[in-house]
């Protein structure tokens, strides 16, 4: 177990320190800062937690043996690719995957910031003194942005075969091969010099979710605006919060709140829900305790900055002795992003689909030193190698029987409206940053 120093202060205003703590760290890597934009209707153990340089008595971890003897020893923070999983190996990726990144990930900090309403706490595992950074803090100025060019991203496939591959999907659905499966697609720019640390400021600003992320690992880069809650632990007790069921939100109150009340009554939206909540209840049955799986909420319209979703939370509990890792393994892929029977929708997504998924519905979090973990579903993101200068975003939309899939479309452009108005006016930094972190 690492030994830390622990730090405690006292903030007059948290979303200013937020945007400094920000600001100091965004040009370090590996760092890893989760952002809960104080969303009224999750429950997150932080309003925000950010975690810098790699502890040079802990390398990365790219292993899986690794990651399982290394859980429960100290802080780690990073993620899991959709390509990741022991329980479901015999699905073997074969599309081409542009963005290089290892099926898992993860850190073990210097430094770990931990911001909860007006207290900010240090954890240092480094000689650093955290005090002396809070100064470096305080004077810092939150990151400024200035337009520049504009970029554009192109879709990985047209609209027609889209419609094509989804269509041939529905067929499978109609034959009972299965009952709904997560069809994605990717738009993506090449040749692109961005700022990751500012474009991730802007889609954070304009979506305001409760999993939101930024992550670096030197060339790789995301900025995530995920609503998603994966997988939490707190002890014995776990919950999922799968979301299945979109729609626009307006601004005129009476037209935002019928779009709600039609999402909530909708039976092709409630079907794809209540499908995908039995099968994360058939995964957590696999690890938890006997009878402790229930549905705590089921099909709740929760209201975020661009679109009403549904979601439900399923929760239940386990072994003390349980494995974080087993836990996982007994999830990962969230059926959110598969569809349902899991195996056979992750075997059609393989052959539909043209290229690897890797990061876009993986899982980016953290453990805990007591073993605990917090992961959301990587969704509403950009990806960005930067090596390759290449820069990546997925989208994705539910079908089954009672699909239409030209409205499926529609869905899809309206989950990347948040990242197209991003990048509409690209955003670079305007002012330097020397600060030792």
């Amino acid at each position: 177990m690492v030994t830390r120093t622990k730090t405690v202060f006292n903030v007059k205003n948290p979303t200013e320190i937020k945007a400094k703590l920000f600001a100091w760290a965004a040009h370090s890597s590996p760092l890893a800062w989760y952002d809960s934009n104080q969303y009224p209707h999750q429950k997150n153990t932080y309003d925000a937690l950010l975690a810098i340089k790699n502890n040079p008595h802990s390398p990365q971890i790219d292993s899986y043996q690794t990651l399982k003897k290394t859980i429960g020893t100290d802080w780690l923070f990073g993620f899991f690719r959709y390509e990741f999983s022991n329980a479901w190996e015999q699905v073997s990726p074969s599309n081409p995957a542009h963005i290089s990144a290892p099926k898992l990930q993860f850190f073990c900090p210097e430094k770990v910031w931990l911001l909860q309403g007006d207290t900010l706490t240090a954890l240092y595992a480094s000689h650093d003194n955290a005090k002396d950074d809070f100064e470096h803090i305080l004077a810092i100025s939150p990151l400024v942005s200035s337009e520049s060019s504009a970029i554009d991203l192109t879709p990985r496939i047209s609209k027609s075969d889209y419609l094509e591959n989804a269509t041939a999907l529905q067929k499978h659905i109609l034959r009972g091969d299965i009952y709904e499966v997560n069809y994605c697609m990717e738009w993506f720019a090449e040749n692109t010099q961005i700022s990751p640390p500012h474009i991730f400021q802007s889609l954070n600003a304009i979506s305001k979710t409760p999993f939101a992320a930024y992550l670096s690992m030197e060339n790789l880069h995301l900025m995530c605006a995920s609503p998603e809650r994966f997988l939490k632990r707190e002890g014995t007790m776990l919950a999922s919060q799968p979301i299945k069921g979109t729609t626009a939100r307006h601004q005129d109150a009476v037209l935002d709140k019928a779009a709600a009340q039609q999402l909530k009554t909708d039976p092709k939206e409630r079907a794809e829900n209540i499908m995908i909540t039995d099968l994360v209840r058939n995964d957590l049955s696999r690890i938890a305790k006997k009878g402790s799986v229930e549905v705590a909420e089921q099909c709740a319209i929760y209201p975020f900055a661009q679109v009403h979703q549904m979601i439900s939370t399923v929760i239940a509990s386990c072994a003390e002795s349980t494995h974080s890792l087993d836990i996982i393994d007994a999830c990962f892929p969230m059926g959110s992003m598969t569809g349902a029977p899991k195996q056979r929708a992750m075997e059609l997504i393989e052959r539909y689909e043209t290229i690897q998924r890797g990061l876009y519905s993986g899982a980016v979090g953290y453990f805990t030193p007591n073993g605990d973990f917090d992961f959301n579903v990587v969704i509403r993101s950009l990806i960005y190698d930067a090596s390759q200068k290449y820069l990546s975003t997925h989208v994705g939309s539910a079908l089954t029987a009672a699909a239409n899939v030209e409205k499926e479309y529609v869905e899809c452009q309206l989950k990347a409206e948040a990242i197209k108005r991003v990048l509409a006016n690209q955003h670079t930094t305007s002012v330097s940053y020397g600060t030792k972190v």
